[in-house]
């Protein structure tokens, strides 16, 4: 059988007919328009339900409550007996004792203190003169005190007896005797203080011995002198000690406080001071311009820290009144009256007074589960029904909340106690 062949085209040079063409549909102007409204719609629509959505959640989230109460109060005082000891090492309510520490100080003041007293202070010149005996071979006693004058008028004497030797040959040539004796002057003064000069003794006067016996001065006369000095008195003793005695005391107590702590509590009365020693470089009527005085001092305390004492008032106040009633802890006021001290031992007694505002205890969680979603009007009709309650105030936020939140997290009670 014979086969029939046929002309088979590639696929690019066919021709796509008008069968393969799709006309265009033609939209009407009316179906445009419902097409559009229908698209804001839907808009709007998602707009609306995005702003409930947001609404809602801050509502939720943002929604609080702030309830300020003022509950009953009272201010109440109490008063104890305290025992301060350094032998105890921690307190001990129970027993109301509270530990103590000694603090102590020592210090030394030193002054140089100008002399008041005045003196008139004055020497006799003094000297060695040779007295000569050309009267005799026979030796002259001279008494205690005889006088001798110098060339120029100025009076000496002899303090003690002396004698002077007769003459006497030497070498076949006849010699005077002498002797050199010591004098002094009249008179104190500088003027005393002369130069080598002769010297007659007036007491031989209108005698042949006047001129037999005579003296000389080889060297200067020397500690003649006349002058006002300074002079330690005895209320300059006196006035220093005074002095010297507060500056130590008053200088050791401040030393003191500045050395104990801030956190401890020195009570008047409870810082001892004493004098340990007075030291004066002069006595009285030394004659001094000037003298060191020096006195040393020693100041001693007994302190016990604020904490423990504050911590033993809350427990002993809160110990006192009933369960059904709380501390204001910063209200709370102390003093104390001293009873006893003994610094020897370290103990004192203390009377102590306390003040404090007491007030009725509120369960705060079990109070915000009970105001949860409660509205304004029911809030206060039922804080007001509380009897440990005087006044409330209620505030909601943000401006359109209306009611208590259910979630407690969310309200805030606020104790206004001043």
């Amino acid at each position: 059988m014979s086969k029939k062949i046929f002309d088979i085209l590639p696929p690019e040079k066919v021709k796509k007919g008008p069968l393969f063409k799709k006309e265009k549909k033609k939209i009407s102007e009316k179906h445009k328009n419902i097409t559009c409204f229908s698209k804001k719609k839907r808009n709007l629509v998602f707009i609306v339900l995005i702003l409930v959505l947001v609404f809602l959640s801050c509502y939720f989230t943002l929604s609080k409550a702030e309830v300020e109460i003022w509950p009953v109060k009272r201010v109440s005082t109490f008063k104890t007996e305290i025992t301060i000891s350094k032998e105890i090492n921690q307190l001990d309510v129970s027993n109301k004792n509270i530990p103590g520490e000694i603090f102590e100080i020592e210090k030394t003041v030193t002054e140089e203190i100008s002399s008041s007293g005045k003196a008139l202070k004055e020497n006799k010149a003094e000297g060695i003169i040779r007295v000569y005996n050309v009267y005799s071979s026979n030796s002259q006693i001279l008494i205690a005190r005889t006088r001798f004058v110098s060339a120029d008028g100025k009076l000496f004497r002899t303090p003690v007896k002396v004698v002077i030797p007769g003459e006497h040959y030497e070498g076949g040539k006849l010699v005077p005797g002498y002797s050199d004796i010591a004098v002094k002057a009249d008179q104190p003064g500088p003027e005393y203080n002369i130069g080598a000069s002769s010297f007659s003794i007036p007491g031989f006067a209108g005698t042949a011995r006047y001129t037999k016996f005579y003296g000389e001065s080889f060297q200067n006369m020397t500690g003649g002198f006349k002058e006002e000095v300074s002079k330690v008195t005895q209320e300059d003793l006196d006035q220093a000690q005074e002095t010297l005695e507060k500056r130590a005391l008053e200088q050791n107590e401040i030393a003191l406080k500045e050395k104990i702590p801030s956190d401890f509590i020195l009570l008047k009365g409870i810082l001892d001071s004493k004098i340990l020693d007075k030291f004066s470089s002069a006595q009285a009527e030394d004659e001094l311009e000037k003298f060191n005085f020096q006195v040393k001092a020693k100041s001693t305390a007994l302190v016990f820290k604020t904490e423990d004492i504050e911590t033993f008032a809350k427990e002993y106040i809160i110990s006192q009144i009933s369960k059904e009633e709380e501390l204001y802890q910063e209200s709370l006021k102390l003093n104390y009256d001293l009873k006893t001290i003994d610094l020897e031992t370290g103990k004192i007694s203390l009377s102590l007074n306390m003040e404090a505002k007491i007030y009725s205890a509120i369960d705060q969680d079990e109070l915000k589960k009970a105001l949860r979603k409660k509205s304004l009007t029911e809030t206060q009709i039922f804080l007001e029904n509380l009897p440990q309650i005087t006044k409330a105030l209620v505030r909601f936020s943000p401006f359109w909340v209306n009611r208590i939140p259910e979630n407690t997290e969310k309200i805030k009670l606020k104790l206004n106690l001043d």
